[in-house]
């Protein structure tokens, strides 16, 4: 059977903006939220966000190519490139062919719908950007990464609101397994800290109002007060562990199973039982052909909402025991919420654990809420002997999905 191994990873997020920088923060607890400086929050009654910062775009991306994307690509073509060069992927010893792309992400360009809307009220819709489309939908984080890479096999775009990135890497590893694709590019992108994207969250009363950033993403903790807007992108190369090996790449990890499910309960609450998030952990861990009591590490969804929190803490009692002492961490107490592309740097972060034997910490947990009887890893430099790791993403509209990593070894 096909063996799927990950050779290369590309991150812009709010603890960094390459993998390198953003696996040291990690472990070092580095908060990534602070005070909205894209625009003036104060009439959202949101202060805080996980903001990008400094993002150069000139860097990878380019002067002019960037012009012609949205932001949310912009990330997607960097953390790509990024991924492409640690993978030392190239056409002369990779089919175009043979590599595909999938990237997903929760909303598209929303700064560039918001931008046009706001023209063609006050200018009327001639004034509208011929780019407005092709900047917009959401799959152009996809098909801009494949012109950019020359990737001809499958192109597509996974909108599973907060589980985009890890359905997009999920079925990136089906397509390799399945001997459709020997290489493909996955991950997810999000640029939606702006006015419409705050406001329109804070409207459904998601997002914590908490003005202390150090108080505002505070996953399982007892007083955790809604998530944090973040933004930002991530990709993974995928091979097939032939294909890395005949031209010597470096393999970083591996990921040997997948699970997606729907809980077909309400578009904004997950299922307060948490039996559709145990289905989709179940699958991935059958699918990689271990036991619950063989996974080490779950990188959680761990949003710092009420409802997310207490029903994946059940999902994960159903799965793994209530007395289970799998480590659990949600790395969004440091980056805040990506939306779509949340489920692809905290691939990153959970790839990292496994290579580095260090769990990623959930950071400002004080008081564990009793409805979380999870082992939550809340210090630094917890250092464990990681072999399997799993990594669950929970999105509006009732999608479950979770990817299943492990520690590389030729076993």
């Amino acid at each position: 059977m096909t063996r799927v191994v990950i050779t290369g990873m590309g991150i812009v997020a709010p603890i960094g903006n390459d993998t390198k920088t953003f696996v040291e923060n990690l472990f070092k607890g580095q908060l990534g939220i602070a005070p909205i400086t894209k625009f003036d929050a104060s009439e959202t009654g949101i202060t805080v966000a996980g903001e990008v910062k400094d993002f150069d775009p000139n860097e990878r991306v380019g002067k002019k190519a960037a012009k012609r994307m949205d932001l949310f690509s912009q990330y997607a073509v960097h953390t790509a490139l990024e991924a492409l060069e640690q993978a030392g992927i190239n056409e002369e010893n990779t089919d175009p062919y043979d590599m595909g792309v999938i990237i997903g992400s929760g909303i598209g360009g929303l700064t560039t719908i918001q931008e046009q809307v706001i023209k063609m009220h006050e200018k009327g819709p001639r004034r509208v950007s011929p780019m407005f489309v092709p900047t917009a939908i959401a799959n152009m984080a996809a098909g801009n990464v494949a012109m950019r890479a020359n990737a001809k096999n499958i192109c597509t775009s996974v909108v599973t609101a907060c589980a985009s990135a890890t359905n997009a890497i999920g079925e990136a590893y089906r397509q390799i397994k399945e001997g459709r694709a020997q290489v493909m590019l996955a991950g997810g992108a999000e640029a939606s800290v702006n006015e419409i994207g705050i406001a329109g969250f804070a409207s459904l009363t998601a997002l914590s109002t908490q003005e202390d950033p150090t108080k505002a993403s505070l996953p399982f903790d007892k007083e955790r007060s809604g998530f944090v807007l973040g933004e930002g992108a991530a990709t993974l190369v995928l091979e097939s562990e032939e294909h890395a090996k005949d031209r010597g790449a470096q393999i970083l990890g591996e990921v040997v199973g997948y699970g997606a499910t729907c809980d077909a309960y309400h578009i904004t609450s997950p299922d307060p039982s948490g039996e559709g998030a145990a289905r989709a952990m179940q699958q991935a861990i059958k699918e990689a052909g271990i036991t619950p009591a063989e996974v080490d590490y779950i990188n959680a969804h761990g949003t710092a909402t009420h409802a997310n929190d207490a029903g994946e803490s059940k999902a994960i009692n159903i799965v793994f025991g209530e007395d289970s002492n799998v480590l659990v961490s949600s790395t969004k107490s440091m980056t805040g919420h990506l939306l779509g592309a949340a489920g692809a740097i905290e691939a990153v972060a959970t790839v990292a654990a496994l290579q580095n034997g260090v769990v990623p910490p959930n950071i400002g947990l004080e008081n564990q809420d009793d409805e979380c009887q999870v082992n939550v890893v809340a210090d630094l430099n917890h250092h464990a002997d990681l072999q399997y790791a799993i990594s669950n993403s929970l999105g509006f509209g009732g999608h479950n999905a979770v990817v299943a990593f492990k520690k590389w070894s030729d076993d």
